[in-house]
């Protein structure tokens, strides 16, 4: 097999499930799935085109539905050649790698991070450089740095930058001429009013920008794929070119239930799915607030991810995962996947119904007594 495939793995996030699958009676705290349906506005209006449009099932334009474009350049302020519709955001952040990044180019991502930025920087042929924080940051700049991915809200954190921490990346994107990837996939979900700024609102380093975006966890469409890349004109033609080398083009029956997402209406009992994760935050916290002697954590600012550290035990990460695994049947993901940082901790994902996490944390509070 290739060395490029060889020297990547796949995302414990994945892993985990898969081995969980061959079980019985297991409960997810694992991978990040909303466990909500796809809002019936948007499914009803797909089943109403499936009967009437006689597109759907065609191939669309490569760069994405000229309508889905409009209305999201009009909503961000861009122009529609800023925007390519992507499979979901990992296609555009695969796309955008592959686009910038030669052998030996160094990328800057914060560490703990999310696990597949690392793979995918690998698999691009560069060479993932981990920082646990923005003071770090100037250090770990070389005449080989290319670009710094940001994921805010963050995966596994839950982490906002501060207004201070985002000046601190766009000045030194600026100084040493770099590429600011910031991948937004959970900028909906904020808590407590915490002031959040996309890297969007910065007019000094748009020319330097390319922002990932997804309807994935907004509007439980994990399964629909379908993502975008803004970025400058000349930036997008080339992410283009991976694009359609590798998908040709999203699912044009994706695109357009993510034009329904954005236009329709939704109906009365649909969830709002940020009132549902912010009270299942509070409910997993309440939980882990009654294990202070097996885990520490910080409540999340954003995202629906807690990484909490395990206190009682000099197992890995990995080992921590699977005897948890084993042992109660609750799926987790062991924090080395997340960068050298998460290793001591595992990733809680509150994606769950409040009736499954409670279930979770009732197996793992037994489980504690005999730690």
């Amino acid at each position: 097999m290739s060395v490029r495939t060889e020297r990547i793995q796949v995302s414990a996030i994945k892993q985990l499930p898969v081995i969980a699958s061959t079980m019985a009676d297991t409960i997810s705290l694992g991978q990040g799935i909303p466990d909500v349906p796809t809002p019936g506005y948007i499914r009803d209006g797909i089943i109403e085109l499936l009967r009437t449009h006689p597109d759907i099932g065609k191939y669309s334009l490569q760069p994405g539905l000229s309508a889905l474009r409009s209305e999201l350049a009009q909503r961000l302020q861009c122009f529609i050649d800023e925007i390519c519709i992507t499979v979901g955001a990992m296609e555009g952040l695969m796309a955008t790698l592959f686009s910038m990044i030669d052998p030996g180019d160094e990328v800057i991502v914060f560490d703990p991070g999310y696990a597949s930025h690392i793979e995918q920087i690998k698999l691009a042929d560069g060479v993932p450089i981990f920082v646990t924080d923005c003071a770090a940051l100037a250090a770990a700049i070389t005449t080989k740095t290319k670009a710094i991915i940001v994921c805010q809200p963050g995966n596994p954190t839950g982490k906002i930058l501060s207004l201070a921490e985002l000046q601190t990346i766009s000045a030194l994107a600026m100084k040493y001429n770099l590429v600011i990837i910031s991948d937004e996939t959970y900028d909906f979900l904020v808590y407590d009013d915490l002031p959040y700024q996309s890297f969007l609102t910065r007019p000094e380093i748009r020319d330097r920008l390319i922002v990932i975006k997804s309807f994935s966890k907004q509007y439980a469409m994990t399964g629909w794929r379908v993502g975008y890349v803004v970025a400058p004109p000349l930036v997008i033609q080339e992410i283009f070119k991976v694009h359609d080398a590798t998908v040709i083009c999203a699912p044009t029956i994706s695109q357009y239930a993510a034009l329904i997402a954005l236009t329709g209406t939704p109906y009365a009992d649909d969830p709002n799915i940020k009132e549902l994760l912010a009270d299942r935050r509070d409910v997993i916290c309440t939980e882990l607030d009654q294990l202070k002697d097996l885990f520490s954590y910080q409540r999340p600012q954003g995202s629906y991810y807690i990484l909490a550290r395990y206190l009682k035990t000099n197992l890995s990460s990995w080992d921590f995962t699977l005897k948890l695994l084993n042992d109660t049947g609750v799926i987790t993901i062991p924090g080395s996947a997340f960068g050298p940082h998460g290793e001591q901790h595992i990733r809680f994902s509150f994606g769950g119904t409040p009736e499954k996490i409670k279930e979770a944390f009732k197996r793992i509070k037994q489980w504690n007594t005999s730690l």
